[in-house]
């Protein structure tokens, strides 16, 4: 198996959960009110699975060692990728804070409504590109000895940074949530 792979088979999960948020904002549009111990559950999973687990992986190992390889960060598909995570995190961080909002009483169900489709649309476009263009060249111009590196650093990162069970965890809550929103 290849590193990209691994990132591929997790663009999978992270899809599912897209579509469940989209099924939530569908849900709080048509007038009813959001469900707020999922919508926190939801973004917990995008800040932990997403962000820290997989975009930590493609930040802090794969674009490096790409970077090495000869393909640039500026003015490269490296740069538009960190760029969008950034973008994103930024959407999960308003979709929180709207979440607080409500719990406290507040009308933020535009902020959040709005902040879960500009999500929503980043992250499947950006999933499209790194599947379909920055994956294969990573494929391309990764040594196997590279990549075999690459695989044994995500799986130690997996056990001492991310946790042991948090994956399966994460996949359980993604079932459980598709059951409701699809």
């Amino acid at each position: 198996m290849k590193p990209t792979e691994i990132l591929k088979n997790e663009h999978r999960v992270i899809e599912k959960m897209l579509d469940v948020l989209e099924g939530l904002t569908k849900r709080v549009e048509s007038g009813e009110e959001i469900n707020i111990e999922h919508a926190e559950k939801i973004i917990e999973f995008f800040k932990i699975f997403a962000d820290k687990c997989h975009h930590g992986k493609e930040e802090d190992m794969l674009f490096p060692e790409m970077e090495k390889a000869g393909i640039p960060r500026e003015g490269g598909p490296i740069g538009v990728m960190l760029f969008e995570h950034t973008q994103g995190r930024n959407f999960i961080k308003e979709m929180a804070e709207a979440v607080e909002e409500i719990k406290k009483g507040k009308d933020e169900k535009f902020k959040f409504i709005e902040n879960a489709k500009g999500y929503i649309n980043l992250l499947r476009d950006h999933i499209y590109k790194e599947d379909n263009i920055l994956f294969n060249m990573a494929d391309m111009h990764l040594t196997q000895e590279v990549q075999n590196g690459l695989l044994e650093r995500f799986e130690k990162f997996e056990k001492e940074e991310i946790g042991e069970g948090i994956h399966e965890k994460f996949h359980k809550l993604v079932h459980e949530l598709e059951e409701i929103y699809k």
